[in-house]
């Protein structure tokens, strides 16, 4: 439970970032979602496969700003 806690945290900070626009703060971020959902993949709460969805698309989300 508080591995999915520090997921779900760490994935509304960067949204919260990318919704302000700001680029600086959101590449800051990533390194730390990229690694929060890597940890959860490997205490098998999310699937390796949702995993790699979301970086990409959290990758597409700070390109596009």
């Amino acid at each position: 439970m508080k591995q999915r806690d520090a997921m779900k945290k760490e994935l509304k900070k960067f949204n919260k970032f990318v919704a302000a626009k700001d680029k600086k703060s959101a590449l800051e971020t990533l390194p730390r979602v990229y690694k929060a959902l890597d940890k959860a993949v490997k205490n098998h709460l999310i699937a390796s496969n949702k995993a790699a969805r979301l970086k990409s698309h959290l990758a597409k989300a700070v390109n596009k700003l």
